[in-house]
C-alpha cells in the first residue's frame, strides 16, 4: 500500500513553496505590528512580488510533474485505485490538487496585483479608521472589490459569485447552504435577546470601564495564555490595531491583542481568542509543514478553536472560579466589594453593541449576518462601495437596534475588506456552531472537565483538541471532522441550546 514516503518528491516541493508563504506572513505580521509608517509602499511591492513568486511555484512545472504522477490534473481523481493508498497519503493528494486547481485558475499577474492592492488598502484602512474618513478608504476598496469580482469569475461558480469566495475559506460552503442556517439562527437569537432585555437582572458592565493599568492587563493575559498551554518558546504576543494570529511554522506562531485602559475585558478576551487560534497552529504536525497534512482544515474549524476558548471556557463560571480571585488580587481597588455573581453576570452581559469583536455571545452572530448580507449585495447585486456606510448603518439599526455615529464604529471597524477577505465572515458563525458541538463532546469524553477548569487546569482540554483535531491537519473536511469527533453531522442546536441554558440561568427566565 502506498504511503506518504511514496510522495516525498511532492512533499519537498510543497514545503519549499511554503517557505515563501511563511516569508509573506512574516512581512504581513510586521506590517501590522512594528513596520514604520513610511515603509508602506515598499512593503506592498515586496508582498506583491513574493505573492507572485509563490503563485508561480504553486502552478509551476515541478509541482505539476510531481502531482501529475499520481493525480489527473483536470479532474483531481487518483490515477490508481484509492484503496492502494493509506488515508493520510490520499488526503494529501486530494488537498494538494485542490490547492493547485485554485491556484491554476488565477493568472500570476492577477495575484501580484491583488497582493499589491491589498497591502496598500490595508495601510489606508488604518488611517481611514483612525480619522473616521471612509472617503479616504473608498477608492482603494473599489479596487479590491473589482479584483475580487474578477477572482470569482476566474475560480468559477454554479449559482453565486459569492460561493467562489466563501469556498476559499470554508471549502464546499455556498449561499444556498448558509442562508437558511442564518435565518434559522436568527429566529432563535432574536427572541433570546428580547428575553434577556426584559429580565430584571442587569449586568453591571460599568465596573469594567474604570481605569485598569494596561501593563497589569497585559501580564494577566499572558498568565491566562500560559495556563491554556500556549507555548511562548514557539510564539509571542504583540499589539496591533486589530487582533490576529499568524503562523510561519508550528514552532513560530504569533498572536496580537489590543489594550484599552478603560475596557478590562477587551484585551483579555482578544488574547484568549487569538490564543485559541495559536494553539491550533502550534498543534499542527511540524513534520508535515507546508503540506495539507500540516495545515488547518478551514477557517470555520479554526474559528471554532478560538471561540471555544474565548466563550465555552473564558466566559464560563468554571474559568472565573479560578481566575476571579487572581484578578481581584491584581486590581484590588477596582474590584473592591464586587462579589463573584456580580462579576460573572457582567462578564456575560448581553446588550447590542457597535463593535463585533467586543460583542457578547448572544448578539455576535447578528453582526456576522449583517456582513454576510452586505457582501452578498456587493457581489450578487452590485451594491456600490459609496453606499456601504448607509447600508451598514441601516442594517445595524435593523438587526441590533443601534446606529453607529461614526464610520470608525461602523463600516470601517473590520480589517477584512482591506485585505480582500470577502467570504470570510460566515466562518465566524460556523466557528461558533462547531465550537459548541466540540465542547459538548469534550465534556462527555472528560466528565471531570468542568472541575478541572475550575481548578485552573486547562491542559487536559488542550491535549484533547490536539489529539482529536489539530494533529490531523486537513486529512478530513469540516463536516467529516465534526462527525469523527462528535459522532454526528454538524448540528446548530448544540449552540442555541448552550445559549438558552447558560443565559436563562444568568438572567433567570425559563428557557
Amino acid at each position: 500500500m502506498k504511503n506518504l514516503s511514496t510522495l516525498q518528491k511532492l512533499i519537498t516541493i510543497l514545503q519549499e513553496t511554503q517557505h515563501i508563504s511563511s516569508a509573506i506572513s512574516l512581512l504581513s505580521w510586521d506590517q501590522e505590528t512594528y513596520m514604520p509608517k513610511g515603509a508602506g509602499e515598499a512593503r506592498a511591492a515586496q508582498l506583491s512580488f513574493l505573492m507572485g513568486l509563490q503563485h508561480e511555484r504553486q502552478i509551476g512545472k515541478a509541482l505539476k510533474k510531481a502531482l501529475f504522477e499520481w493525480v489527473d490534473l483536470e479532474t483531481g481523481s487518483l490515477k490508481t485505485d484509492s484503496s492502494d493508498w493509506e488515508d493520510a497519503a490520499s488526503a494529501l493528494l486530494r488537498e494538494a490538487w485542490r490547492d493547485y486547481h485554485h491556484a491554476s485558475c488565477l493568472p500570476s499577474d492577477f495575484v501580484r496585483t491583488l497582493g499589491l492592492e491589498s497591502s496598500l488598502a490595508h495601510q489606508v484602512w488604518i488611517e481611514a479608521r483612525k480619522t473616521n474618513n471612509f472617503s479616504l478608504f473608498a477608492p482603494r476598496l473599489k479596487h479590491i472589490v473589482a479584483l475580487k469580482k474578477q477572482e470569482a469569475e476566474y475560480l468559477g461558480y454554479e449559482e453565486s459569485p459569492y460561493d467562489a469566495l466563501m469556498d476559499r475559506f470554508e471549502p464546499g460552503m455556498t449561499v444556498a447552504k448558509i442562508a437558511p442556517l442564518f435565518e434559522a439562527l436568527k429566529a432563535k437569537l432574536v427572541p433570546l435577546v428580547q428575553k434577556i432585555a426584559q429580565s430584571k437582572i442587569k449586568a453591571d458592565e460599568a465596573l469594567f470601564k474604570k481605569y485598569y493599568d494596561p501593563q497589569k492587563q497585559w501580564d494577566f493575559g499572558l498568565d491566562v495564555l500560559k495556563t491554556m498551554g500556549y507555548d511562548f518558546n514557539c510564539g509571542r504576543q504583540d499589539r496591533s490595531a486589530h487582533p490576529f494570529t499568524t503562523s510561519f511554522h508550528p514552532s513560530d506562531v504569533r498572536i496580537t491583542t489590543r489594550v484599552d485602559a478603560h475596557d478590562l475585558l477587551s484585551s483579555l478576551f482578544s488574547s484568549i481568542h487569538e490564543g485559541g487560534h495559536g494553539l491550533y497552529d502550534q498543534g499542527l504536525p511540524a513534520e508535515y509543514y507546508g503540506t495539507p497534512l500540516g495545515d488547518s482544515i478551514s477557517l470555520g474549524i479554526h474559528e471554532s478553536q478560538s471561540r471555544l476558548w474565548e466563550n465555552s471556557v473564558g466566559r464560563s463560571r468554571a474559568f472565573w472560579t479560578h481566575f476571579f480571585p487572581k484578578l481581584v488580587a491584581i486590581f484590588p481597588e477596582n474590584l473592591k466589594g464586587v462579589d463573584f455573581e456580580t462579576f460573572y453576570t457582567a462578564v456575560n452581559g448581553v446588550r447590542p453593541s457597535l463593535i463585533r469583536v467586543e460583542s457578547d455571545e448572544v448578539t455576535y452572530n447578528l453582526h456576522i449576518m449583517l456582513r454576510f448580507e452586505i457582501e452578498r449585495l456587493i457581489f450578487e447585486e452590485g451594491l456600490p462601495v459609496e453606499e456601504l456606510p448607509a447600508v451598514w448603518n441601516e442594517k445595524m439599526e435593523s438587526y441590533l437596534g443601534i446606529r453607529p455615529e461614526t464610520d470608525a464604529d461602523g463600516v470601517l471597524q473590520d480589517v477584512h475588506w482591506s485585505g480582500g477577505a470577502f467570504g470570510y465572515f460566515p466562518t465566524y458563525t460556523l466557528g461558533n456552531l462547531y465550537a459548541a458541538q466540540f465542547f459538548n463532546q469534550a465534556k462527555q469524553d472528560m466528565p471531570d472537565l468542568t472541575d478541572k477548569i475550575s481548578a485552573g487546569d486547562l491542559l487536559p482540554l488542550k491535549t484533547w483538541l490536539n489529539e482529536k483535531i489539530h494533529r490531523l491537519g486537513r486529512q478530513y473536511s469540516s463536516e467529516q471532522m465534526v462527525r469523527r469527533v462528535c459522532g454526528e453531522a454538524p448540528n446548530p442546536d448544540y449552540f442555541t441550546d448552550y445559549l438558552e441554558e447558560k443565559f436563562s440561568k444568568i438572567y433567570r427566565f425559563s428557557s
